[in-house]
This record gives C-alpha cells, structure tokens and sequence, in this order.
C-alpha cells in the first residue's frame, strides 16, 4: 500500500514476472483503478515496436509502464536488454492524477524486482528512444 493509499491489484507483478522471465511480454501499461484505490495492468503486449510502445501513453493522464528495452552499443558488442520502468506524468494532465500517480508510484516500483532504470517523461522527448538508451547504456561500452 502507498502513502496515498493505493494498492496493487493482483495482477501486477505476476504480469511483470512474466514480462521478465517469460522474455514473451515486451510492456506492460498499468494505470490506476477503482476509484483511485489500485493500480491495474491497463495492457500488456509482446508487440517490440518503441513507437507503438509510446502510442499507449495518453496525452492528458498519467501512466506507469514496464517495457524491456533492447539495444545494441555496435562493435560487436552483441544485444543488451534492460528492463525500465516508467513514469508517464504529462503537462496537461489534470494536477489531481498527477499527485496520486506521483505519490502512488513507488508502492509498484517497490513491488518489481529487477528494474534496471526509471524513466519520468513529461512529454514524449523524456521517453524517446535516444533518450533512453542514452540513460540504460551510460556505462556500459566504450562511452
């Protein structure tokens, strides 16, 4: 249960589990529920397209989300993959959704063993590819 007091419905970390061992599930968009009580698994999906990945995050509410970012660092280096969790808080969401997802947010990142790195976007600049792999890659490789 977070300080908001909101919790986790069943589902969630077994659909992380699954995303993280299963290696099938690519995200998972979790967003809260019943009245603000829970946080829920929204949709998860096996589809490994970034930008369809984005496309799930709504322009005017907030949303958490687990996505297993695969990259490659080139010189041989082979595919790396790092599973990150998300913050999605945009500008224009209402300021009510934003203070519980903000206050909400580490009873599941708690929750999820295993996140190699948290991404915050405000707006879709703070979540795109570059910028992610820039943050999952720094020092890893010849930087």
């Amino acid at each position: 249960m977070s300080r908001s007091g909101v919790g986790l419905a069943a589902e969630c970390i077994p659909a992380f589990e699954e995303l993280k061992l299963g290696k099938k599930t690519k995200y998972i968009i979790y967003k809260l529920g019943d009245g603000n009580k829970s946080i829920n698994v929204e949709k998860t999906s096996d589809d490994g397209d970034y930008d369809n990945f984005l496309a799930q995050f709504p322009e005017n509410d907030c949303r958490y989300a687990v996505y297993d970012f695969e990259y490659s660092l080139g010189g041989g280096e082979g595919q790396r993959s790092k599973i990150c969790f998300y913050t999605w808080s945009p500008d224009n969401a209402p300021v009510k959704a934003k203070m519980i997802y903000s206050s909400s947010k580490d009873a599941l990142r708690r929750a999820l063993a295993g996140i190699h790195a948290e991404i915050q976007g405000t707006d879709f600049s703070e979540v795109a590819h570059e910028t992610v792999l820039e943050k999952v890659s720094k020092g890893a490789g010849n930087r």
